[in-house]
């Protein structure tokens, strides 16, 4: 049973390991391929980080029919340009539990909980837009950290829990190539969010926390400054996974169709890998840029060089 917000939970056996796949900011490229692809390469569940189009029911529709065990925030696009809340509650009905904005989706089968950032947030510290004040009504920044603190805390302990977001968090870095840097005007600078950041500090006080996903700043830099830097790892042992490989549909330098995915593995609760990956849709694994790797002892493991011709 796919389960919503839960209270006091039994412990419970976790899976030795637990294959996740997710999906970068959308953008209008996902269709009935990405699911027969799913169908092949079978991961135990599907995390979206949002920006699914510019608010258009088509994808919120076709997600409905996946048969995955599946969790997704949304993001400033999927708002479009209605400051009324309209197409946000569009959206949101679309997809039903499936969204977990400010809320804990606890996936069970396979064992993961995943915690939702705020939505349909565009990043630049703590800005919320018209659209989502209309549906969710004014949130100071404690009031959204503490709302995520609080649906990560009432996560089943012995599952592996991830913090699902459209954009990271502040800290990151402020480089134009860091994992949230401003890389469309001088100076850059951090464009993180800030009350992701202080909800992050308090979970850890109370619970691990192996990893937050998020996207909404796109792998290409723009003004050609070439390709960000995609993950960061924290001196707490966090990782922070980008997945925004847009766009996520394209072809290789052989004409052969891509479909990028972001995917990472469990060993019970810790994570033990994190790459990208660029699939033909009949499930062939064309390209993997390995990301990180748990150490193993003895052993020196260096990143996987990506073939250019899958860069996004």
């Amino acid at each position: 049973m796919v389960g919503g917000v839960n209270g006091a939970t039994t412990p419970r056996a976790v899976p030795t390991t637990l294959n996740i796949a997710i999906a970068g900011d959308l953008h209008d490229h996902w269709d009935h391929s990405d699911h027969q692809l799913l169908e092949r390469i079978a991961p135990d569940a599907l995390l979206l980080v949002g920006d699914l189009s510019e608010g258009r029911s088509r994808i919120p529709s076709l997600l409905q029919g996946l048969d995955l065990p599946m969790a997704c925030i949304l993001g400033n696009h999927d708002i479009g340009k209605d400051a009324s809340g309209r197409i946000l509650r569009g959206q949101l009905g679309l997809l039903g539990e499936r969204h977990c904005g400010w809320a804990l989706r606890q996936l069970d089968p396979p064992g993961l909980a995943v915690v939702g950032a705020r939505p349909g947030t565009a990043g630049g510290g703590f800005r919320i837009s018209k659209g989502v004040r209309a549906v969710f009504g004014p949130v100071a920044l404690q009031e959204s950290a503490d709302r995520i603190t609080r649906s990560a805390l009432a996560a089943d302990p012995s599952l592996p829990l991830v913090l699902l977001a459209h954009s990271g968090p502040t800290g990151l870095g402020r480089e134009a190539h860091d994992p949230c840097g401003r890389d469309w005007k001088d100076p850059s600078c951090d464009w993180g969010d800030h009350d992701l950041a202080v909800a992050i500090n308090q979970i850890r006080r109370r619970r691990s926390l192996p990893l937050v996903v998020f996207g909404h700043m796109h792998h290409t830099l723009r003004r050609q400054k070439g390709q960000r830097r995609s993950l960061h790892l924290d001196q707490h042992g966090t990782i922070h996974l980008n997945a925004a490989c847009v766009p996520r549909h394209g072809f290789d330098q052989q004409g052969r169709a891509l479909r990028h995915l972001s995917w990472v593995s469990f060993q019970g609760q810790h994570l033990s890998h994190a790459s990208h990956r660029w699939y033909g849709p009949a499930g062939e694994l064309h390209y993997e840029e390995t990301l990180w790797s748990a150490p193993r002892p003895g052993v020196l493991e260096l990143p996987t060089p990506l073939a250019s011709a899958a860069r996004c």
